[in-house]
């Protein structure tokens, strides 16, 4: 898979935007310390913008920049053979180069650069909100691999969207069992309960989640009258 598979699998941005919120929350849920997540979700990163954000601590990454004109994608496979590190501090040709003008400042985001202003990218897309479709550029991919710039490993939980991949991921990675049901409902972005919370993690309370739920703009839980 490249980022041609990418582009045509990626849900739409309203339907993306849901999903990185789930995970971000599966994920707060999950690993209470923010250092052992693999996903975030910045609902005020800046003003109008969102951005969605995965690390997996090995320096592979990826961010997701929501904005009113549409979402910019940005990612970073440190073993790809397409990486600006072993092409001379460069980004691969034509991974950057198309960027919508809309777009183009995040490409120099400090953010998403490298100490030297390089941008940490291999894969690259973006999409207006009247596209429709993903866009990226045109590339001549490296010969000889089979994920040349990475976009099997950073986006697979984003291109199959279902609760099953997540529960599969999130047993492997936390080496913990992952309740399916718990994480259909945060998929569904339902509210969280007490009993939600405890389904997932046993060791959280829904009252520790009050910051990250902000954080992500997840949906608020439900207030019953006394």
């Amino acid at each position: 898979m490249t980022v041609h598979d990418v582009a045509r699998r990626l849900p739409s941005l309203a339907d993306l935007r849901n999903l990185c919120r789930s995970l971000a929350m599966l994920d707060a849920i999950l690993s209470p310390d923010w250092e052992g997540r693999y996903h975030s979700f910045g609902a005020g990163w800046s003003d109008g913008e969102e951005v969605a954000s995965m690390r997996n601590g090995s320096g592979d990454e990826y961010s997701i920049v929501f904005t009113a004109a549409g979402a910019y994608v940005r990612g970073f496979d440190h073993e790809s053979p397409m990486s600006p590190y072993g092409n001379d501090g460069e980004p691969w040709p034509g991974v950057i180069d198309e960027v919508s003008e809309v777009f183009r400042r995040f490409v120099v985001e400090p953010a998403f650069t490298d100490e030297d202003g390089v941008p940490v990218v291999t894969v690259c897309l973006w999409r207006g909100l009247t596209d429709d479709r993903w866009q990226h550029g045109v590339i001549d991919f490296p010969t000889g691999r089979a994920d040349p710039d990475g976009a099997t490993r950073l986006f697979a939980l984003l291109v199959d969207g279902s609760p099953e991949v997540f529960q599969r991921f999130a047993e492997d990675y936390y080496e913990v069992p992952v309740d399916l049901e718990a994480v259909r409902d945060v998929y569904d972005l339902r509210p969280l309960s007490q009993e939600l919370v405890s389904s997932l993690n046993s060791e959280v309370a829904l009252t520790e989640l009050a910051e990250d739920i902000a954080e992500i703009g997840y949906p608020q839980p439900v207030r019953h009258a006394i």
